[in-house]
């Protein structure tokens, strides 16, 4: 058993999601399409497929022409009831691929911060895995309105948006919870200068801010991983 990963940026890992379909034994196929490498028309043997964040803007066609067809992956896996999850920029392209708007260039929402369940998300068989709310990982400017038909499963203070569903088994994140301190940290290095540009204290705030809410963030997007990867089980 496998799963289609398309990685829209580069160094951007797993993190959790790998290791939770490692434990259970999922393998993947992973689509460097910032790379040059072409996004499938449609799954083959896969069984879910994520789409990871980026940078970029999930309108941004001109400067990556790839993005158009991520979207009409994600409409044809969805079609076919396939469990899909998308993060960050990946969620953005769910929003797009079924009508969501997006909305570009807000101030950025960085680091570990509080996201809270809704109560359809509490209620939910993976986004409930948060319960009253966990302080997750974020590094986005860019949000969505909801698409038609979304379920809303999670908001911020910040983005009232982090969360939602489609159907039985699409889901959307707005925060990193792939990103565990290990990711945090690998971040916090390869990206050092672009951080500096909006949080020039973060370097010296990422000990402390690590040490208060990595235990807690790693424990929940630990959960949420495992229980997304039970989708495909079922």
């Amino acid at each position: 058993m496998r799963i289609l990963v398309i990685q829209n940026y580069p160094g951007t890992p797993l993190g959790a999601v790998g290791r939770a379909l490692d434990a259970a034994g999922i393998g993947t196929r992973l689509v460097a399409a910032y790379d040059g490498e072409p996004v499938p028309e449609r799954l083959s043997d896969e069984i879910g497929l994520v789409v990871l964040g980026g940078a970029q803007s999930a309108l941004a066609d001109a400067e990556y022409p790839f993005l158009p067809a991520v979207c009409d992956l994600i409409r044809t896996a969805h079609d076919q009831d396939t469990p899909i999850l998308g993060i960050c920029l990946g969620a953005q392209l769910i929003a797009r691929a079924f009508g969501g708007q997006n909305v570009l260039d807000r101030a950025v929402e960085f680091g570990w911060q509080h996201v809270n369940a809704t109560p359809a998300g509490c209620t939910d068989p993976v986004i409930g895995a948060i319960g009253a709310g966990a302080p997750l990982f974020h590094w986005h400017t860019d949000t969505v309105e909801l698409p038609p038909g979304a379920v809303h499963l999670a908001s911020s203070a910040h983005t009232p948006n982090q969360a939602f569903r489609l159907g039985r088994a699409t889901y959307a994140t707005q925060f990193h919870f792939e990103v565990a301190e290990p990711e945090a940290r690998q971040w916090s290095s390869s990206f050092a200068d672009v951080i500096a540009r909006h949080t020039p204290d973060w370097q010296s705030r990422l000990d402390e801010e690590a040490a208060r809410h990595a235990p807690d963030a790693d424990r929940a997007g630990l959960s949420l991983a495992r229980r997304w990867v039970q989708l495909l089980r079922d």
